[in-house]
């Protein structure tokens, strides 16, 4: 064997799925402050170095993270005619993959706003509006909209599960409403509202439009 053969070795031992999904466990456990390329490193009993074979940056590597969590929302299935009730279950799928893993709305809200990576969900919600006959570019900003209330919504939700868990919030404090009603019940609520706002605007009426 050659040297640089001894070197790939050294650094392919593990594959680029091994990573993430190393990566995954880390973030499940301890979260994603505590998610670095040196505890990585430990856990798959590889030098840091080893990690950048595979991915330049922590950034790359928690966008293929943010990947791997939203390809995990499997929406529900409902009949083609019924474009609301699929752009439904396209943010209710998200909803439960984010749940899914500790911190998993922050990963891919982080990546999202860098351009990295996850850009399946915004897809997914554009297509399943586009099918109530809105324009391309309607459909696109309402995805939007929706996905970012998506991300909030859940990132408010795994804070306060991660604060309650430290016994840091107030009891009795109520001041939180998707505490009060529940989490689903408030997260149901405001899809209903925004895609009302949408189903009030005029299938064949174009954002730009809209705005003269």
């Amino acid at each position: 064997m050659t040297n640089s053969d001894e070197v790939e070795t050294k650094y392919t031992r593990h594959s680029r799925a091994d990573v993430v999904a190393g990566a995954l466990a880390i973030l499940d456990e301890h979260g994603l402050p505590d998610l670095t390329m040196r505890r990585l490193a430990a856990t798959l009993d590889v030098q840091p170095s080893a990690l950048y074979w595979h991915f330049a940056n922590k950034q790359t590597l928690l966008a293929s993270i943010a990947d791997q969590i939203v390809s995990r929302a499997v929406p529900r299935e409902v009949g083609d005619a019924d474009w609301s009730g699929a752009v439904r279950a396209e943010a209710e799928a998200l909803r439960d993959a984010l749940l899914a893993f500790r911190d998993g709305a922050e990963v891919v809200s982080s990546t999202l706003a860098l351009g990295l990576g996850a850009g399946e969900p915004q897809s997914r919600l554009a297509t399943a509006i586009r099918g109530g006959g809105f324009d391309q570019q309607t459909s696109e900003v309402a995805a939007a909209a929706l996905l970012h209330f998506v991300l909030g919504h859940v990132s408010h939700e795994q804070q306060r599960l991660q604060a309650d868990s430290l016994g840091v919030v107030a009891e009795g404090h109520s001041a939180d409403p998707v505490t009060a009603i529940g989490g689903r019940a408030a997260f149901d609520f405001g899809i209903t509202l925004l895609l009302t706002g949408l189903e009030s605007q005029a299938p064949a009426r174009s954002l730009g439009d809209a705005a003269r």
